[in-house]
């Protein structure tokens, strides 16, 4: 039998992070396989995982819709076919809709083949504000989960994370969610919340997704970011926009219609206090709503130098080298032209 465990999140919310966790203390002795499905052009977190010997299939074609509508399914049988792991972790891309994740498993879900754990990785900090901005994305997310993880609890006060659960319940009633840091807590824990939220998950009927979906100014799509292809599929999800500039109907927006991503391979060395710099300049909207940067540059000293950045939080560190330096900025409305410069690539 295998099981088919999703881990979402919205971008930075530490999905990796948790993943690596339940790899080392949670899942010890089973063949695992991890699916990741990237959005953005220069897959970075690949590396990452490698060091830890998992089994990763990339797939950087898009958000994770596009993906999924394609290609997904067939990768899915395949990886069972060829691995028969006891688990498959897919990893979707932070932008993705949990719903459509949920969708394409469920189309291979067999005697042999079980839809596991639907879990969302949230930041404890940041969920009113992506609930305000990325409505119809993030809501998707939480509102599809078993579980709902909270990530840095410790980072914020007892009201704050309070106010938090409180908005997440009303997306979710029926989701176990987890408030305590995970450093006091072992993945075999986190796991058996996991589970008591897929058997409450499977004991109800399935969600009703019809919430409404906030579509604010900045999800007019007025983007100059052109897309190789087109994608003509439809989610069978109402968007019910009351923007009176929204002229168009639509089932659900794709997730390239309102993030864009940015990235570029580069062999220049970066300083730590320049690399610093510039990373914090992104949180101050000249460059666009970014709300995840990531990558591997070489540094001036000869460390290389690892980076994450999601709004409000800069985390800079020393590690292994990779064949090339490589950034990646994802958000909406990039100032694409502007990021380029501040990297000085």
């Amino acid at each position: 039998m295998t099981k088919i465990d999703i881990y979402s999140g919205f971008l930075g919310a530490g999905k990796t992070t948790l993943i690596k966790k339940m790899i080392q203390e949670a899942y010890v002795g089973q063949k695992i396989v991890l699916i990741e499905n990237e959005f953005g052009e220069i897959g970075i977190d690949g590396g990452f995982l490698q060091e830890a010997g998992i089994e990763i299939t990339e797939m950087n074609s898009g958000c994770i819709c596009c993906s999924l509508v394609g290609d997904f399914g067939k990768a899915l049988e395949q990886v069972i076919r060829d691995y028969s792991p006891d688990r498959i972790l897919i990893e979707p891309s932070g932008v993705g809709k949990l719903s459509d994740v949920e969708a394409a498993v469920e189309k291979v879900v067999s005697d042999t083949v079980q839809l596991g754990n639907m879990v969302t990785v949230a930041d404890a900090g940041k969920c009113k504000m992506y609930m305000k901005n990325f409505g119809e994305f993030y809501n998707n997310q939480v509102e599809t989960a078993g579980t709902i993880v909270l990530s840095r609890t410790d980072a914020i006060s007892a009201e704050k994370l309070a106010a938090a659960v409180a908005l997440l319940k009303e997306k979710n009633p029926n989701a176990v969610i987890v408030t305590t840091p995970w450093e006091q807590l072992t993945g075999a824990q986190i796991l058996e919340a996991m589970e008591q939220g897929n058997t409450l998950l499977h004991a109800l009927t399935h969600h009703d997704h019809d919430d409404e979906c906030c579509c604010h100014e900045h999800h007019h799509h007025e983007h100059e970011h052109e897309h190789e292809h087109e994608h003509h599929h439809d989610h069978g999800e109402e968007c019910c926009c009351h923007e009176h500039e929204h002229h168009h109907h639509h089932h659900g927006h794709d997730a390239d219609e309102v993030f864009t991503s940015w990235g570029v391979e580069t062999p220049k060395t970066f300083t730590e206090a320049g690399l610093r710099a510039a990373l914090e300049a992104l949180d101050s909207g000249k460059y666009g709503a970014v709300l995840r940067a990531k990558g591997i540059v070489p540094g001036a000293d000869g460390q290389w130098l690892h980076f994450d950045f999601v709004p409000g939080e800069v985390d800079l560190r020393h590690g292994a080298a990779a064949v090339t330096g490589r950034l990646c900025v994802i958000g909406s409305k990039l100032d694409e032209a502007g990021i380029a410069q501040l990297f000085g690539v």
